[in-house]
């Protein structure tokens, strides 16, 4: 699995050549970045990445993913699992570039990532979000996610998975 397709994105897994460009910033030819990709929530993600990819291989489809709108062919972000599944859960995190903020990419992503992770037999994700940060608990919330717990700064929110024939589906509004 390279690419998974919702009705404005594709994620693309990125391999270690292309992680190594995003945290370089350093686009090749063919690379089509929106003009704030890859900001610093990517690189960071694509460290991460990285990482783990160095000590255990490629990691997919438990890695991560560029998301590009597919309106433009733009890359506008990063989503992906944070380490691989332990007891059917797996974490995962995402950011949008500020330009690709508030169209609801995210949630779309997220979706499509709740997607794999039933599809791999998991049935739990997990995602943490800062309390201040009120646009990714409403991303969070319109993906199917809902707060489990939280510390003196962040927010523990969790999608639980129905393996069947249904799966966890977007909030409409």
């Amino acid at each position: 699995m390279t690419e998974l397709h919702t009705p404005r994105l594709t994620l693309h897994a990125v391999d270690t050549a292309e992680a190594e460009r995003i945290v370089a910033r350093r686009a090749a030819a063919g690379d089509v970045w929106a003009d704030d990709f890859p900001f610093e929530g990517d690189v960071l993600g694509v460290t991460a990445f990285l990482r783990a990819a160095s000590a255990h291989g490629n990691p997919q489809p438990f890695g991560h993913y560029r998301i590009t709108r597919n309106a433009d062919g733009q890359a506008i972000g990063g989503i992906g699992f944070k380490g691989q599944p332990r007891n059917g859960c797996v974490e995962i995190g995402y950011g949008l570039a500020p330009s690709a903020r508030g169209h609801g990419y995210a949630a779309e992503a997220l979706t499509a990532l709740l997607t794999v992770a039933a599809d791999h037999g998991l049935f739990r994700v997990v995602a943490e979000t800062d309390k201040d940060n009120l646009a990714s608990q409403r991303t969070l919330e319109r993906a199917g996610f809902r707060q489990s717990g939280a510390d003196d700064h962040r927010y523990l929110y969790e999608a639980l998975l129905d393996n069947s024939e249904q799966r966890v589906s977007p909030d409409p509004s």
